[in-house]
């Protein structure tokens, strides 16, 4: 069995905050063997702290929100593809906003902030869930199941009714080098009709051209890196939200997935391993 890492040395990035609208810098430092992803917000009196744990998950509407006492962050789910699929087990995230930078809306920034870091083998062993029985959760006609499987791999169907999108499949082995070039660029996905209901909600307020593919009635706004744009990223989004868990080993099929149907799948799954790992 592999060890853990963590990145070799410091690097921060400074962008907006998709829904909050807020500039935001986010620095990532090596952390010990065993620490698991921490956020810490420095902007914030005594600098309170949030593990990326599904635990901690407190709200799954447009994004994946940790909340632990005065700690908060939310649309985490980018970054943690990012350190999950280049093998980062262990970093403190240092952030000064509520919200990481969405960047250009993939998480293909962040896999190069984690390759500009490099990573350390550390001195103790990775623990990896490895299913003994299928899971699946299912809600009308979404489900997300996962299967045994000697890898990961995501199995993805998108229904958009959108007359540019339709039915999208993607079908992927998540390695370090697939997801970076098939995954990681895919960039989040917004629709014109929607903007005014998001803005009354709070979110989108930092939503742009630059960093989202944006659709308006019967057209495209921003040029697409792929023709299946939109189902990539929503494996993308997967990858971030089962890694609350940790490494996992295993098939995932979903048709029509959300975070609300990852997190849950991904309690799911844990609290099977905990009753394994309690039983007689």
């Amino acid at each position: 069995m592999a060890n853990q890492t963590t990145i070799t040395h410091s690097v921060c990035y400074t962008g907006i905050g998709l829904h909050s609208g807020r500039s935001v810098t986010i620095t990532l430092h090596p952390a010990a063997a065993d620490s698991g992803i921490i956020f810490a917000r420095t902007d914030l009196p005594g600098v309170p702290q949030v593990k990326a744990a599904v635990a901690n998950v407190t709200s799954t509407m447009r994004a994946t929100t940790l909340e632990d006492k005065d700690a908060k962050v939310f649309t985490v789910e980018h970054l943690l593809a990012a350190f999950f699929a280049m093998g980062v087990d262990n970093c403190l995230v240092e952030i000064d906003s509520v919200e990481p930078p969405i960047a250009d809306g993939s998480a293909l920034p962040f896999v190069q902030l984690i390759l500009e870091a490099g990573t350390t083998v550390q001195e103790l062993p990775r623990t990896e869930i490895n299913l003994a029985e299928t899971h699946a959760v299912r809600l009308q006609d979404k489900f997300i199941t996962i299967l045994p499987y000697d890898g990961f791999r995501i199995s993805f169907t998108s229904v958009n009714p959108h007359p540019m999108i339709g039915v999208q499949f993607g079908d992927y082995e998540i390695t370090p080098e697939i997801f970076l070039q098939e995954i990681a660029p895919a960039r989040t996905i917004g629709f014109m009709h929607e903007l005014s209901t998001l803005h009354a909600q709070g979110l989108a307020l930092g939503g742009n051209l630059n960093n989202a593919v944006v659709y308006d009635d019967g057209k495209l706004l921003t040029p697409l890196r792929f023709p299946d744009e939109l189902v990539r990223h929503k494996i993308l989004d997967v990858v971030g939200d089962l890694a609350l868990i940790g490494r996992i080993r295993g098939h995932v099929i979903a048709v029509k997935s959300s975070h609300a149907l990852n997190t849950t799948l991904a309690k799911q799954i844990l609290a099977a391993e905990c009753s394994v790992d309690k039983a007689p």
